[in-house]
């Protein structure tokens, strides 16, 4: 336990690099732990950004409602679903456009089964695997290399190619192109 935040901020980088901690909890010092209530208790997760190429979508290209984020997973030697990111609404109803749409970006629609312990099953758009999405991602990972909680977009890179994407497992290490330049 400690009242220094320095050394509160120096845990929570060191010790999330350790599999299976996420976080730190900050409480006050006279707060007692009662089963069920967590009153004045405030967990601190650490984020990262990390980059996942975008491989379908739900809704229309001009307007996603869904992004599905996929890594190249070495072992399969093909793309498999990373996470997923949900397209926040603006006040106006309406989804913030992500990219401008191209001709032919469409590949095919039908259902998708997103695999990594989800039952959910989508109805997609699959997208040429070009685009790559900076997200903001917590540090829980599961044993597949998929991120267990949403992501949160933060912008397309234009600047980085699919083939600099960290690989499935990854964790939230940056794109070959980004940690270059």
């Amino acid at each position: 336990m400690t009242t220094d935040p320095a050394k509160a901020r120096d845990w929570l980088e060191s010790w999330t690099d350790v599999s299976g901690v996420e976080g730190i909890l900050c409480k006050p010092q006279t707060s007692r732990y009662l089963q069920g209530h967590r009153g004045a208790w405030t967990k601190v997760g650490r984020r990262d950004t990390t980059e996942a190429v975008v491989g379908a979508i739900t809704g229309t290209l001009t307007r996603p409602q869904l992004l599905v984020l996929g890594r190249h997973d070495q072992a399969a030697g093909s793309a498999r679903w990373a996470g997923r990111w949900r397209c926040v609404r603006s006040r106006r109803g309406r989804s913030p456009s992500m990219w401008p749409p191209r001709a032919g970006a469409s590949v095919d629609r039908g259902p998708l089964r997103l695999g990594g312990g989800s039952r959910d099953v989508l109805d997609v758009t699959l997208v040429r695997p070009e685009l790559v999405a900076e997200v903001s991602a917590d540090r829980s990972v599961d044993r597949g290399g998929v991120f267990r909680h949403p992501l949160r977009f933060k912008r397309l890179r234009l600047d980085v190619s699919a083939g600099d994407v960290p690989g499935l497992g990854a964790g939230s290490a940056a794109a070959a192109a980004a940690a270059a330049g």
